[in-house]
């Protein structure tokens, strides 16, 4: 089932933010942008590299309205060990909450049930909390954070200019169309 234009449901999850243990819930997803990225275990290959994308990405997504959550199935106290022992984990200065119970992996259907760990899925989620966007790759494919920022533009676009959409390759600035009869087939 598809859970674009769903409501994030309600959730209570610990992170490691910039050298604390907080406390992070759906309510934080609510009154800005938020990407949610979910990756398999800290304390390995592919994941570093991708966490550290996202960091280098962080004040642009940040110029956008958006906040940055990870999220694994480790704990908030792993997080910090990841965070203090590794030079490109020790960058982040978003969230990186911990989802022990599988709870939120099973919500956002990342859940990879046989070998309890997250698949690699990034949420794009409006200021109401609902998703707008989604993509999931199989483990052994990074995601490149720098996508992240046009489709946040283009999904801003479309909340702020009803009955307007972004083509392919949309680009700020940029034609949009407005879909009627009269574009059937001349696209």
């Amino acid at each position: 089932m598809s859970l674009i234009g769903k409501e994030v449901q309600s959730f209570q999850a610990k992170a490691f933010k910039q050298g604390e243990f907080i406390d992070v819930s759906n309510e934080n997803f609510k009154g800005q942008w938020s990407v949610v990225c979910f990756y398999p275990a800290d304390f390995s290959f592919v994941c570093p590299t991708e966490l550290e994308d996202l960091q280098n990405n962080y004040a642009a997504l940040k110029e956008l309205g958006a906040e940055v959550y990870s999220v694994s199935t480790d704990t908030h106290f792993v997080h910090k060990g990841w965070h203090d022992s590794s030079e490109k984990i020790g960058k982040i200065e978003y969230a990186m909450i911990g989802d022990p119970s599988q709870q939120l992996s099973r919500q956002f259907d990342v859940l990879n049930e046989e070998d309890g760990l997250a698949d690699r899925g990034t949420f794009i989620i409006d200021p109401d909390g609902v998703i707008q966007t989604v993509e999931v790759n199989a483990g052994g494919i990074g995601r490149d954070a720098d996508n992240l920022i046009g489709k946040i533009k283009a999904a801003q676009y479309v909340r702020n200019n009803p009955g307007e959409v972004c083509p392919a390759k949309w680009e700020e600035g940029e034609e949009t169309l407005t879909p009627s009869l009269d574009l059937v087939g001349k696209i």
